[in-house]
């Protein structure tokens, strides 16, 4: 019989930072809970229900042949369709494709909705390709992925390296193929079914949630906090840009190669050109803002003085040294942008010091919720404003946070909200579970 330990070791979780930590969590929780305990819910919940593997072979605009690896896990549906994004990065593995689709399982679970949990990607690199090649690719993986996944089945949407340009070109043929027009994919383009907010609904869930968190813990808001953000992407934009709406200055803002510094604030505008339209380094910054610096290596960011630190980049950027630099220079609130980004130590070196830790699974929780919203759309046939969108989100980030900040109280574990979030998903997603019986 294969122990939890085994099943972790064997899906190489610990390499996305997912290991015992959370799984004492839950059993700690199950301890309350004998009958979800005989059921052995926590090694079922840890198994993806089903892996799709597969090869994306495919002519690129040169007429070459190139190979490419392409997966997709739909790791749990006891709430309902597989959700979550589809990601292309030369570093996409299988291995860490499982511990994001159980995260993402969680994080579905939190926003109420009838979702359960998926990921998925390939190993190929859109960065430098031709706007064909990148069509190409798309076509050719989603001709092998299609047969698996649907409006009523699973529901990708987009990730690192797939925006809604990927999506266009793979929801265009998937189609073309099924010969349906449905909402099989979410993050589409306004011009064929795609929501309002949809590309802001991340990075403004986020400040929606540590907003909220500020209220509520330290009876203050974001008005003059210095905030830094990793990434540069949809996430870590969008979420600068509503900070500074609410009264926050981002003064620093990183890509995979450096960073921009400005302690007097940094032009969300400028970064928008240079990101989306440009598709260029964060070193151009500079050419735009002649108060800003640059500097290489982006890691070092997390050695500017700062309120409010946002990593919005990818997973395992920040480790225990980043942590202690963030808690050295004064940081108040750790709020994840991006999907565990944040090594199990640093996480509980924030929380010995008492920072407020808001975890991703919550805290980022608001592309799926807006991505929910857009699937209702579609079937209704119906098209809401922008306010209506913004204000379900904003509603629905403070209504996740408190019901986190609830199960840490119930629990005995005052302001974690860590444990509230891995309790209360883990405890909804495991009752449908139990209720639906052993198959």
């Amino acid at each position: 019989m294969k122990t939890i330990k085994n099943i972790l070791e064997n899906y190489k979780f610990n390499e996305l930072n997912f290991n015992l930590l959370v799984i004492d969590q839950f059993n700690k929780i199950l301890n309350i809970y004998p009958h979800l305990k005989e059921k052995r819910i926590i090694e079922r919940i840890l198994i993806p229900e089903r892996v799709i593997c597969f090869s994306v072979n495919w002519y690129n605009q040169s007429e070459e042949i190139e190979i490419n690896r392409g997966y997709r896990v739909q790791h749990n549906s006891a709430l309902g369709i597989y959700k979550g994004g589809i990601r292309f990065h030369p570093d996409v593995n299988l291995s860490t494709l499982k511990a994001l689709a159980f995260e993402q399982t969680l994080k579905n679970a939190l926003t109420g909705l009838p979702m359960g949990g998926a990921k998925g990607g390939a190993d190929f690199d859109p960065k430098g390709r031709s706007e064909e090649d990148i069509m190409l690719f798309c076509q050719a993986f989603i001709r092998e992925l299609h047969p698996f996944i649907g409006e009523d089945i699973d529901i990708p949407a987009g990730d690192i390296g797939v925006g809604s340009r990927e999506i266009g070109y793979m929801y265009g043929y998937y189609r073309k193929l099924t010969n349906k027009v449905s909402a099989a994919f979410t993050g589409k383009g306004l011009s064929y079914g795609g929501s309002l907010v949809r590309k802001e609904a991340t990075g403004f869930g986020l400040i929606y949630f540590v907003e909220e968190a500020l209220k509520t813990l330290h009876n203050s808001d974001l008005k003059d906090k210095k905030i830094i953000v990793s990434g540069s992407g949809n996430v870590a934009r969008y979420a600068a840009v509503k900070a500074k709406e609410l009264g926050g200055l981002v003064i620093a803002m990183s890509d995979s190669k450096g960073y921009i510094y400005n302690p007097k604030g940094i032009d969300i505008d400028v970064i928008h050109k240079i990101k989306e339209e440009d598709r260029l380094s964060l070193e151009e910054y500079i050419k735009y803002d002649k108060e800003a610096n640059y500097y290489l290596d982006p890691k070092n960011m997390w050695d500017v003085q700062c309120d409010i630190a946002l990593p919005c980049a990818t997973q395992n950027e920040i480790d225990i040294d980043e942590v202690n630099k963030l808690i050295n220079n004064g940081v108040k609130v750790v709020a994840e942008g991006a999907n565990m980004p944040i090594s199990n130590e640093g996480i509980e070196l924030l929380m010995k010091n008492n920072i407020i830790y808001c975890p991703g699974k919550a805290a980022n929780a608001g592309g799926v919720l807006v991505s929910g919203i857009e699937i209702a759309q579609n079937k209704q046939f119906l098209s809401y404003s922008y306010e209506k969108i913004d204000n379900i989100l904003k509603e629905k980030m403070k209504e996740i946070f408190h019901n986190v900040l609830k199960t840490s109280m119930e629990y005995g574990k005052e302001n974690d909200l860590l444990f509230g979030a891995n309790a209360l998903a883990f405890l909804r997603v495991a009752k449908a579970m139990y209720e639906q019986g052993v198959y």
